[in-house]
């Protein structure tokens, strides 16, 4: 990052000051909040969805761009992916067996 750049919290988008949250993406109230909304029913949703759930976010490749939509990045990077708590256009989300792990990541943000 230069002098003329500055990061923003990639949940509130307030500036980020701390290296800490700089590194993390997060400010320490959003991170905070973050980590407790484990309040959402996980029942839809395998050990492998989870877990890629919390690297999505913790990776900061989930970025709100309206109330309850988001955009996500695919693993390996290579795309991103509209995405909401209920739908997502990613191709696991598109055949629509059971929820996909953006839709989860979506999900704890909310929460948060």
């Amino acid at each position: 990052m230069t002098g003329t750049e500055t990061a923003k919290c990639l949940r509130c988008g307030r500036t980020l000051t701390s290296a800490d949250s700089v590194a993390r993406g997060y400010g320490r109230t959003c991170a905070a909040k973050i980590r407790r909304a484990n309040v959402v029913d996980l029942a839809d949703f395998q050990a492998h969805q989870v877990a890629s759930a919390h690297e999505l976010i913790e990776d900061g490749a989930i970025v709100a761009i309206r109330s309850r939509v988001f955009r996500a990045v695919s693993t390996d990077g290579s795309e991103s992916y509209l995405c909401h708590p209920a739908n997502c256009a990613c191709p696991a989300g598109r055949k629509a067996v059971r929820p996909c792990y953006h839709q989860l990541a979506a999900r704890l943000l909310l929460a948060a």
